[in-house]
């Protein structure tokens, strides 16, 4: 990482870049009694009290004290893709919400409310991709108490790691008392290769609706009720898939939304008893062939950031990291 300017570091970056993407190199311990160098990238969110605030891609913020940088440069707003396709941001961001959609939703500004009766948090969310037409400060008051009025907690989901995302969002919701309580990766792909993978779909049954055994296996949420029969039914062309398992209960199941050239990858659930036997990639490539069949082209799909077994079978297929996604919660008195 280069920071010299005529052979020497020099610090390239001021408070005027706030909301820019910046590589800073600080001493991190003590400068005269063995300090290390420290990079950080990401966007500076803040930089206030001679204190910085860089979020990371990951959504991580790594607060620096100004007098332990030794060097900082502004960077290009995000690496270029070396692989597989593009999306911006908000394209991205759409197309994931319209294949979960809310029982109840409610416009401020650009910002939208969503409730489903507390089933998953992206449900039961703000999420934020626009203006609200408030300051920031009231709109969340406002969230707060739709919220409320629903007996829900109030939890906004915002994103890092890509042009156009809502890092300094992240930091003022970490400033006014919200606190992150989970993170996500939203991860991109080509659809073809997916349909292409040598899987035996000959057991994977696709339908149009779920039905009574599906939900068997998906009732990681408890009885199943309105709200969570709404949200898996919605989106632009649904499909689900299963393999049928023992006692009635599917041996592996999953769920793709076709929306235009995307194809969302959701609830893929195998038996645990069952995993590591090539389950869940029939059950993709089942659902990837039916959607290529539809005209789709890009694949999508969200894990948590602590799933290693999941990545690592995503990471096979082909899938890369586009962003993160946050949820932030009120954290009331």
């Amino acid at each position: 990482m280069e920071f010299t300017g005529g052979g020497r570091l020099e610090i390239r970056v001021t408070s005027a870049d706030v909301g820019k993407r910046v590589s800073v190199r600080y001493v991190t311990g003590s400068g005269e009694a063995g300090g290390m160098f420290t990079d950080a990238v990401g966007v500076l969110t803040s930089w206030d009290d001679r204190v910085l605030l860089i979020t990371r891609r990951t959504g991580e913020a790594v607060r620096i004290a100004e007098s332990s940088l030794v060097a900082g440069k502004v960077v290009p707003a995000a690496p270029a893709r070396r692989r597989g396709p593009s999306a911006t941001f908000p394209e991205l961001a759409r197309a994931t919400a319209r294949a979960w959609e809310p029982v109840e939703s409610e416009a401020l500004g650009g910002w939208t409310l969503r409730a489903s009766d507390g089933f998953t948090r992206r449900a039961n969310s703000v999420l934020p991709l626009g203006d609200p037409g408030l300051p920031v400060a009231e709109a969340l008051a406002y969230a707060r108490q739709w919220y409320a009025d629903r007996k829900l907690p109030a939890y906004v989901q915002a994103a890092t790691g890509a042009e156009g995302t809502q890092e300094l969002l992240c930091a003022e919701l970490d400033r006014l008392g919200w606190r992150r309580e989970v993170s996500a990766e939203v991860r991109i792909g080509a659809l073809a290769p997916i349909g292409d993978l040598d899987a035996d779909v000959s057991a994977v049954r696709l339908s149009r609706a779920f039905d009574g055994t599906w939900l068997r296996r998906y009732r990681r949420f408890g009885e199943p009720g309105p709200a969570v029969r709404a949200l898996l039914a919605s989106g632009p062309s649904v499909w689900f898939a299963s393999v049928a398992g023992p006692d009635g209960v599917p041996a592996a199941i999953g769920r793709c939304v076709v929306d235009g050239r995307w194809a969302g990858f959701m609830a893929v659930e195998v038996a645990p008893e069952l995993r590591r036997r090539g389950l869940a990639t029939s059950v993709m490539t089942a659902l990837a062939r039916r959607a290529l069949d539809e005209g789709a082209s890009v694949a999508w799909l969200q894990v948590e950031a602590d799933n290693d077994g999941a990545r690592a079978l995503y990471d096979g297929m082909g899938f890369a990291p586009h962003h993160h996604y946050h949820h932030y919660r009120w954290a009331e008195a």
